[in-house]
């Protein structure tokens, strides 16, 4: 692949397209509501608290500019990456602010390179830009709080000529650049995570990453909580059908999903490793398959022994 050269005297290092890079995200945001779920505009707050009561979050938005959304976030997973592979490579001094090309960045996150689509990565890098998010997440007491936006500053370079963009740069807000410094911080994703179209589906497949991981017998979730831990603005009902509905297509990267119940009758959905799942499901039709030929067998026996029997009863007449 050939690389371009940096424009910006800060760091002359070309970040390559996220094909190249193992897809990173952060734990800390992967489970609780930090992003819109819709693509049209979000002036609505997200307010939400664990159940626990041990930790709450809220974003609010700019009315002129809507909230961030979950595809808005790509741009940060797209830095969270980049950023991990220098890491790994021995860079010193990672920078908060990264360069690279507009249609780099677009191709990285799988999106196509059309005229709108330049006009959508601004409007995105402006939500980034100005979306609030308080939180008690990294507060070192538990009555302190951290405020911050996503990007600190952001620039789009254009041809003077053509007008086409060229170059860029974002700049990481303070607590988003520690928390992807922080050990142990960031957890791996499905590449195929960009290609989904839906905002829940996207929420729901960060959750189960962070909570169902690679454990044997999954994670299961109540509903309720599972509708809070997306931020949905939806109403039950509707969540609910929603919901049943990506149950139903089972189309997530790395996690089978099925509606269950909890001990109490509560509903729940079920995440579990795809090929956990199948070997599971694979198992169950094992078992079925042997339980249907021992009823057989019983019934044969059955059959045999009264045969046997109206024989010997024959005899006797």
């Amino acid at each position: 692949m050939k690389k371009r050269r940096d424009p910006s005297p800060e760091f002359d290092l070309f970040l390559p397209i996220m094909g190249d890079l193992p897809l990173k995200d952060q734990r800390e945001t992967m489970e609780r509501p930090f992003f819109s779920l819709q693509k049209r505009k979000r002036v609505k707050p997200i307010e939400y608290t664990s159940p626990d009561g041990a930790t709450w979050v809220k974003i609010e938005a700019i009315p002129a500019y809507g909230m961030a959304t979950i595809w808005d976030a790509d741009i940060i997973i797209w830095a969270t990456s980049a950023l991990n592979r220098m890491r790994e490579q021995g860079v010193n001094d990672l920078p908060r602010t990264l360069t690279t090309t507009s249609y780099d960045l677009l191709r990285a996150i799988k999106r196509n390179t059309s005229g709108r689509a330049y006009q959508d990565l601004q409007a995105a890098l402006q939500r980034l830009q100005t979306t609030s998010i308080s939180t008690s997440i990294r507060a070192p007491k538990r009555r302190s709080k951290a405020g911050f936006n996503w990007l600190d500053k952001w620039t789009l370079e254009v041809d003077p000529d053509t007008d086409q963009p060229r170059g860029m740069t974002i700049t990481l807000s303070d607590w988003v650049y520690e928390g992807i410094m922080a050990e142990r911080s960031l957890l791996t994703m499905h590449p195929d995570y960009f290609l989904l179209t839906g905002g829940l589906e996207r929420a729901l497949y960060r959750i189960a990453r962070k909570h169902a991981g690679n454990q044997r017998g999954g994670w299961t979730c109540r509903v309720e909580v599972l509708r809070d831990k997306t931020g949905s603005d939806s109403k039950p009902k509707e969540f609910n059908r929603m919901l049943r509905k990506i149950v139903e297509t089972n189309q997530l990267p790395d996690y089978a999903v099925e509606m269950v119940a909890t001990n109490d009758g509560s509903p729940a959905i079920q995440f579990r490793l795809r090929g956990e799942a199948e070997a599971l499901a694979l198992s169950e039709q094992l078992q079925a398959e042997q339980d249907r030929r021992d009823r057989m067998e019983a019934d044969r026996r059955r059959t045999t022994e009264v045969d046997d029997l109206m024989d010997r009863l024959s005899g006797r007449s």
